[in-house]
């Protein structure tokens, strides 16, 4: 099953994030709370973590790439039953 991995909300001011690195490729395996990827807001500097176990498919976001709240970023091949 594919699983869409969206930027999530991390508070009340924030809406946007730029990704500043992919830590994992397309192919890599990752397992639940695996980063994924630096981004960064006008306040701190975090990651966003895989929300299960599986493969990566598609990076759908590029370095330097400004993403809003809710936006996917990446996609995961996961076993999880549909």
């Amino acid at each position: 099953m594919r699983r869409e991995v969206r930027v999530p909300k991390w508070g009340l001011t924030i809406e946007h994030v730029r990704i500043a690195s992919w830590l994992k490729e397309v192919g890599d395996e990752v397992q639940k709370g695996d980063p994924l990827c630096e981004v960064e807001t006008d306040k701190a500097e975090s990651e966003i973590e895989a929300p299960e176990a599986g493969r990566v498919v598609e990076l759908v976001a590029s370095v330097d790439d400004e993403c809003a709240v809710g936006d996917v970023v990446a996609i995961l091949e996961t076993e999880a039953a549909a």
